[in-house]
């Protein structure tokens, strides 16, 4: 199985909240896990505010900043790309779509031409909705 991770559903593992450990499960299991260069900018802007905003501490923030590195060393990422921002300007099956969820979407449309078992992993209700749509296995079951 190959895996899309977005956003929202790495957030949900790394800050342990309902559904982590399924969402743990779906990356561990993944024979390769993708992720847009957003994936890591907004992932690393919440820990970071997050730690700014005294949600968490120095040291858990530390302790996430480490855990996320070592995963995304791991993930191939495909970086923000001509064919990336014109396919997320375009139109999706369930507008509106918000844009950082449409780069993200745009991503795995884009990723679906070389990996054609690609699944996205997302909590973000738009998103599955979106992916399923256009034809995604979306991930939590």
């Amino acid at each position: 199985m190959m895996v899309y991770a977005e956003t929202s559903a790495v957030l949900r593992w790394l800050f342990n909240e309902d559904g982590s450990g399924q969402i743990l499960e779906d990356l561990r299991r993944a024979k390769k896990v993708v992720c847009s260069r957003v994936t890591l900018i907004e992932t690393r802007r919440v820990m970071r505010r997050a730690s700014v905003e005294s949600r968490i501490t120095e040291t858990q923030a530390a302790d996430l900043f480490a855990v996320f590195g070592q995963a995304a060393a791991r993930w191939a990422i495909l970086e923000l790309s001509v064919e990336v921002a014109r396919r997320a300007e375009s139109v999706f099956p369930l507008e509106p779509v918000r844009t950082l969820d449409a780069i993200h979407l745009a991503s795995a449309v884009l990723l679906r031409e070389s990996l054609p078992d690609l699944c996205i992993l997302s909590t973000d209700e738009r998103v599955r909705r979106n992916a399923l749509q256009l034809g995604f296995d979306v991930l939590p079951h």
